[in-house]
């Protein structure tokens, strides 16, 4: 009895601190149980992430040497695989694949091998089932990555095969999202490795050729607005990401030991370094790829796994969690945590490591200095029929809900403590809750079932 409860006590212990590092709960985890080949140059078996919404679901994607992995994860800790689609090739040897959505459509590519494809799948019929409607190389043989900007329905191909030849950057029209079209090549900078694009503008990260702004509004005379090819910490840009206020551009050159570049681009022709950043847990620390959601800065950190700073005031980043993925010995290589995608409307942050698979994380209330403090209580939650609020306070509330478009669908004014909100009529599916008062002010996903 007494060795039983001992196991039991050490399994909570371990469990504890496996899930819970630095300000960040691990709410699920998969990895692949079929064989899928990791015999490649990296030993990697998993590589990119992606998520989505569809018909008021949230999805995961997380590509593998095999294919395409879709993953409903609307309930984070009751996750679940939906579909698995094989690439257009399944080689081991395929260490790098990509994704973007647009329209209702994940499209997909894969690096290193000439027998790829450009896939597009149908998510209309989620979660029920994904539906292959374009699997062909008649334009991408190949492609590193793509970038597909939302608001003209342009996707960005970077470094791969079109058309049969080595290419530094295509941009391929959307209009027919099942049926893309090729309109031009773009290669005044030389190679990009990846690219960030809003509204025509694009800020390439061209290896060692540095960093570069392009508007794209004439695609038959593109500008380029401003470049950056001498900073400190210099190497191989790999990829970057730009705050909502368009101010301010991150990017990781994927080199060991080379800090991050936080940028002022305000004024493309003058692009200012406001400092630079990196993990430093050991000398050979190095960033992968990078995302800014809310003035925070999720970075797949490789060896170091998922970290999180506050970029709020750009001349002073300040730490705000992290969490080891990779359980293995530091190296001189490229291991570990791969992607992270923390833009679903939940809150919930993906994170793809290139040995362990999918992570799903949520960032505790207390540790984002953005945030207060959430001190009001909700439940149930999944809810039915209703939904309660237990406050602790007698302040002036106001309650909206909005759905996963930012629709406000209820909203509420009160002093009370406790709260019943009656919420039959609506429809299955996530919300988001937002309470306002004089004391705090904070968000949380609900779902309906």
């Amino acid at each position: 009895m007494k060795k039983s409860y001992f196991l039991f006590i050490l399994s909570f212990i371990f469990f504890n601190s496996f899930t819970q590092q630095n300000n960040l709960e691990l709410l699920y985890q998969w990895s692949d149980d079929t064989g899928i080949s990791g015999d490649n140059w990296v030993g990697n078996i998993y590589n990119e992430i992606w998520g989505f919404i569809q018909n008021d679901h949230e999805f995961a994607v997380i590509g593998t040497t095999q294919g395409t992995h879709i993953f409903d994860v609307t309930e984070p800790v009751n996750s679940y695989l939906v579909a698995s689609i094989d690439g257009g090739s399944t080689s081991p040897d395929v260490v790098h694949r990509d994704f973007d959505d647009y329209n209702g459509y994940l499209y997909a590519v894969a690096d290193e091998m000439n027998s790829s494809t450009l896939q597009i799948m149908d998510l209309s019929n989620l979660p029920n089932s994904v539906n292959v409607v374009y699997d062909s190389n008649d334009i991408i043989t190949r492609a590193h990555n793509i970038f597909i900007d939302k608001g003209t329905g342009l996707m960005y191909v970077c470094g791969g095969k079109v058309y049969g030849n080595n290419n530094y950057l295509c941009i391929i029209s959307l209009e027919n999202p099942t049926n893309p079209t090729y309109i031009t090549d773009f290669n005044t900078h030389g190679y990009v490795h990846d690219i960030y694009v809003e509204n025509n503008i694009g800020y390439l990260n061209c290896g060692n050729n540095g960093l570069h702004i392009v508007d794209f509004s004439d695609l038959n005379n593109p500008e380029t607005l401003g470049s950056l090819t001498d900073y400190p910490y210099q190497g191989y840009n790999h990829s970057g990401w730009l705050t909502e206020d368009g101010n301010t551009y991150v990017f990781a050159d994927e080199n060991h030991g080379y800090k991050m570049k936080i940028c002022d681009v305000s004024n493309p022709s003058e692009i200012n370094i406001n400092t630079t950043l990196l993990s430093d847990v050991y000398e050979n620390s190095i960033p992968h790829n990078l995302i800014i959601k809310n003035d925070l800065l999720y970075v797949s950190h490789y060896y170091d796994g998922l970290w999180i700073w506050d970029i709020s005031n750009p001349e002073n980043p300040t730490y705000v969690a992290s969490y080891d993925t990779y359980t293995e010995s530091n190296g001189t290589s490229y291991k570990g945590a791969w992607g992270v995608y923390p833009l679903l409307p939940s809150g919930i942050i993906l994170v793809s490591d290139m040995q362990s698979g999918l992570f799903i994380f949520e960032l505790e209330e207390s540790s984002s200095n953005i945030k207060e403090v959430m001190r009001e209580n909700i439940f149930p939650n999944p809810f039915y029929n209703y939904i309660n609020i237990k406050s602790v306070s007698n302040d002036q509330k106001t309650i909206h809900i909005y759905d996963v478009l930012g629709k406000n669908i209820i909203s509420k004014k009160t002093t009370e403590k406790d709260i019943q909100i009656p919420l039959s009529e609506l429809s299955k599916g996530i919300y988001i809750m937002q309470i306002n008062s004089e004391s705090e002010s904070f968000e949380k996903r609900i779902i309906k079932y």
